[in-house]
Parts: structure tokens; sequence; C-alpha cells
């Protein structure tokens, strides 16, 4: 795991330096850099050093000098892919690096190798034949890439602290993001927070050479293709099961210490089971985070899985109230702000588990392939609300659901339904965005100024709809999950906290093959019944203890509401949209933690980069 950073146009070694060191927590073992001052090429890199310590050094270049890389993150099958290579006539100077696998098949296969990858990644590569950079994204976008092309520079990085370190970066705040993100509680790629700054989408390459536009290419998009002749949940269960404990094992590869995040949900649950399965006994470590809080605290499942399957078990209790203090530092830290409060669980976790181990496995992506958020559950209520109840109905209910008394609980029934009832109001294409949002989009029109269309607001989410071969409405919100919330605010959050302690996170669910399994899998699989994610949970019996599969999902969050209502934490009352709903929250008459808690993260990013935001 590691940090990339480079730049083809004017500029020096300096500024290369100065992008890799805002990166040096993705890499605190080594920098390398490689450059061709007379072609205007620089690349640059910060190494984690996980696999083949000694050969896998970057920027790495083929020995003929004629294909120069940097690489952020994993390719599981590299060993398999090494023997078509070598076989092909390929001779490779390290042992087992999976960057030197990279080199030779662009070399042997083109750009489109990327379609054999089994991992996570995002890597550029100098040919000096073709004199361009190819430059790709894992399918499900896990590892970042960020770039401009401005006045003749094409640059990019992992982070938007690094690539702003180049003198030509763009640094004014893009207000079409900024409206995105108090829509979405995350930005989507390709947008970033910087106008003129973009994401590379996952499943995306780009291509650029000196003179021309970059060229973006789509190469890979979740898309569901459910095969109704799939009936056998016997045969479905087993293989699914076979098809993860794979996943697992491939991700058991690491020539430094590993272990697992373990939270007692299904998902971290299976997977500990599965790495446990194929590990001496004792062997595994598992690590979580307990909090005094007892309404958010998971530890006691934790504990009870560990115990069940004889791993090596440390949590850490700790005091949300104490960790407030560190918000401040936390969120300046991060690369784009965000709306999801759990964060600051996540990079506590991530923390603890990095003062054992460099590499930790988790759970995510179970949620969005095979339906366990209960938003999947409340769809087909949602459905018959929108279908039966008269629209100028809606705002009376609404009034007379606001007036339920605020409780700040994780994921309290008074919150559910608020949420619910706001976001059946709108068009089912953007059901989804508002549900998890934080404004409507009237709201966002008076918070932003001006009058932005919706249709531009949620495009993403109007596109992925649009899209699905479905449609069947738990289809089209499975995608929806997978393509924006998966990418751009869970895998992002938890890039970014792992790696702020140097940790790299893997993710066996988003394995190629688990991930084409659930895209054919027909959803009464997924969701029969309102249980969520039903062959998954048939598949783990006898794998993870019943009361784990069969308890409560609760969600991983932080006591926010409550902090925001005490007054503990708040954002400055810049505007009086915004202190209306501070006040609001703060009196207990309103539920506006999403939107201050946005905010918040805002003005603390704006902050760290010393930006000023035109339109507060």
């Amino acid at each position: 795991m590691c940090g990339i950073a480079g730049f083809i146009g004017a500029g020096s070694r300096r500024d290369l330096v100065a992008m890799t060191t805002r990166i040096v927590h993705r890499g605190t073992d080594a920098a390398g850099y490689w450059e061709n001052p007379a072609k205007g090429v620089y690349l640059g890199h910060r190494r984690l050093s996980i696999v083949d310590l000694s050969g896998g050094a970057q920027p790495m270049s083929t020995p003929d000098g004629l294909l120069h890389i940097v690489f952020n993150g994993e390719i599981y099958n590299h060993l398999e892919l090494r023997q078509e290579l070598e076989q092909a006539g390929c001779v490779f100077q390290t042992d087992h690096s999976d960057t030197e696998v990279l080199l030779h098949g662009y070399r042997i296969w083109g750009e489109n190798f990327v379609s054999r990858l089994n991992g996570m990644w995002a890597f550029a590569i100098w040919d000096e034949t073709r004199q361009c950079l190819f430059a790709s994204r894992d399918r499900f976008g896990k590892k970042p890439f960020y770039w401009f092309y401005r006045d003749g520079v094409f640059a990019f990085a992992s982070e938007l602290k690094a690539i702003m370190a180049h003198p030509s970066a763009p640094r004014s705040v893009s207000q079409t993001a900024r409206r995105k993100l108090f829509a979405y509680a995350l930005v989507p790629a390709p947008h970033s927070m910087i106008d003129g700054i973009w994401k590379l989408p996952g499943g995306h390459t780009l291509h650029f050479s000196q003179g021309n536009d970059p060229i973006i290419r789509k190469w890979w998009e979740f898309q569901l293709e459910p095969d109704e002749s799939l009936t056998n949940e016997n045969s479905l269960a087993e293989e699914l099961r076979e098809l993860l404990t794979r996943a697992v094992k491939r991700r058991l590869m690491s020539d430094v210490p590993l272990g697992i995040f373990l939270s007692g949900g299904i998902d971290s649950s299976a997977v500990a089971a599965l790495a446990a399965a194929g590990t001496d006994p004792g062997q595994l470590k598992t690590f979580a985070v307990g909090f005094r809080e007892a309404t958010f605290d998971e530890s006691p499942y934790a504990a009870s899985v560990a115990k069940f399957l004889g791993t090596t078990h440390q949590c850490e209790v700790l005091d949300l109230q104490a960790a407030r203090s560190l918000l401040p530092e936390l969120l300046g830290a991060v690369d784009e702000p965000q709306g999801d409060n759990s964060l600051l669980p996540t990079w506590l976790l991530c923390g603890f588990t990095r003062r054992h181990v460099t590499v930790a496995l988790g759970g995510d992506g179970g949620d969005e392939l095979f339906a366990g958020y209960d938003t999947f559950r409340g769809l087909a209520m949602a459905e018959t609300y929108s279908r039966l109840v008269p629209k100028p109905v809606h705002a009376g209910l609404g009034a007379l659901i606001s007036m339920l008394p605020v409780s700040h609980s994780n994921l309290s029934l008074d919150f559910k339904l608020k949420r619910g009832m706001r976001g059946a109001s709108y068009p089912q294409n953007i059901w989804n965005p508002v549900w998890l949002g934080a404004l409507e989009p009237r709201e966002i029109a008076e918070f932003c100024g001006g009058s932005p269309d919706p249709e531009e607001i949620y495009s993403e989410a109007i596109e992925a709809w649009d899209a699905c071969n479905s449609k069947n409405i738990v289809d089209r919100t499975l995608e929806f999950y997978t393509k924006i919330y998966l990418q751009d605010g869970i895998l992002a959050k938890v890039d970014r906290a792992s790696m702020l302690h140097s940790l790299e996170a893997r993710s066996p669910f988003l394995d190629i093959e688990v991930a084409n399994f659930a895209r054919k899998l027909p959803n009464h699989f997924k969701l029969r019944n309102g249980t969520t994610k039903f062959l998954l949970k048939r598949a783990l019996r006898g794998v993870i203890p019943d009361e784990i599969i069969d308890r409560k999902k609760k969600g991983f969050g932080s006591p926010v509401g409550s902090w925001l209502k005490e007054g503990l934490i708040s954002p400055r009352d810049s505007t009086e949209f915004t202190k209306r709903r501070a006040e609001a929250h703060r009196a207990g008459t309103a539920d506006e933690r999403l939107f201050l808690w946005c905010q918040l993260s805002m003005e603390a990013w704006e902050n760290s980069l010393n930006l000023q935001n035109p339109n507060p």
C-alpha cells in the first residue's frame, strides 16, 4: 500500500517531492522518484512495504528503461499472472513483486490487461515508446486517483493535498461538488471538492499524451444481470461460501503482520471465520473497539465471535467524549469532507489496529452486494406510500412525523421514519440520495444559493437508476449503493481513516469472483420477506454463531447528534440557514445532525487547505 504522485509538463523535482511529502502517511517506509526533465515527466512514490519487501521498490522500471510505473494497491492474483507472463517469455527481476507483474502485463497484453487483475489499485505507467501515460483505477474505486490538466500540465496523486502541492494546481472550491456533498453526504466521482481537479472513477482508465486532452475510458461497471435459472438455494449458498473462502485466502497474502477488523456484525465475522479456518489455532489476530456509550457499543458481539473462532482478540474501550477533542485534527486531515460520522470510530479502530499489524481485512461491500441496509426493507413501504398517498398530503404527514421526539441513539426509530418519509416524497430515481443526504433539493437551493437543477445535483443517482437493466426497485437501489455510496462513501472513508495510520485495509467481499456472483444472483436471494442478506446468512450458518446472523443490524456510528445538541461541537453559524438549523437541533425540535456534521466537516477541510469558500 502506497501513495503515488506525478506530473507531465512544467515543474521540477522539488515540486514532485512536495507532492509526495504530503502523503508520507500513505507510505512511511521509503520514498522514490523517477524523472525525465527533458520531456517533463516526473513520477513519485511513498512506499508502505507489504509484499516483496526487498524487491518491490518504486518507481519501478523495465530493464530496457521503456516503461516506468508508480502503483498503489495489491494484486491478489499476481502469482498466477506471473506464471502466464513467464510462459509468454517475460523475465522477472523481482522475487514476487506484484508491481512488476503490472509492467509486464501492460507490455504483453496492452491496456486491456486491467481486466485480468483481481485486487485494488491505482497506478500510472509512463510509456517511453508511445510517449504517453496510462493510468487505471480498480473496479470499485477502492484506491484513490485524482488528476487535473491545466495550462499544459497534467498531474495526478493519491490525495487532493498532494496534487495541490503542484504550482499549477487549481485551488478554488467547486460549488457543484459542494452542492453534491450536501445532497449525497459524499462527493461522487468524477467530482472533487476543487474545481478543475477530478477523480478517476472506479473501473476507468486514463490515457494522456502531451498536447492532447486526457482520454477517459470505462472498462468495467457493476451491473446486475440476474439469472432467473438460479433456484437451488443449497448449491448457491455452498458456492457463495466457497467464493468467499477463496477471496479471504487471497487477501491473507502478506510479508508483514496481518489481522482482521471484527465488529461483531455478519460481514466482518464471516471474514474472520473464513480466515481462521485456514490459520493455525490462536494465530489469527482480531481487533475491535468498544465504546462507553452503550447504544454505539458492539464489542460484546465481537468478543463472542472471537471466542467462538479461537482468535487472539484485542479490544480497546474508548471514551467517545474524550475522542471528540480529536475531531478538528481528523476532519482537517481527511482528503475531502464527507457526511459519514462513523469516520471517527473507524479512524480510532485503525489507529488501535496499526499498533499491532500493518494489514487488516474487513467486511466492506457485503451490505451493498447482498442488500444489507435497512433501506432495502423500507422500499416496498415507500413504494406503496408514494403510489397511494396523494402528493398534497405528503407535507402534512411529514410535519406530523417531524413532531416525534428526537432521539440521538444509533439508528433510532424516529430517525428512520423521518428519513423515509422525506425521501418518498420525491421521484423514485432520487429516493436513495435524498434518504442519505444532508439536505433536500429545496434546502440545497436555499443554503447554496441560486436555482440548482435537481437533475444536475443528482445526476449520478439518476444515471445509475436509468442504466439499471432491471426495473425492479430493489435492483436499482442495489446499483446505487454499489456504484455511488460504496465507492465515494464507505471505501473513501475506510481508505482515508486507515491510511492516516499507515494501515492497509482489504475487502474480501469486493473480490471480482464474489462480485460477479452477486451480479448474477436474483434479488429475492438478497432480500426476502423483509430478511436482508438472505442467501449470505444461509451460507454462513454453522460458520459464525447464529446469534450474530440473527441479531438486528446496529451500524458503526458515533454520538454526533448528542454532541451537537449539547454544543460540544458546532460549525460556525455563518449564515441564517445554519443558525436556524443549529438552534433547532440544540432545542431538540429537529434532528439536523447530518447537515451540521457536513458543514463542520466542510469548514475543517477548508481551514486545513487555507481555502476560502466564495459562498459560505
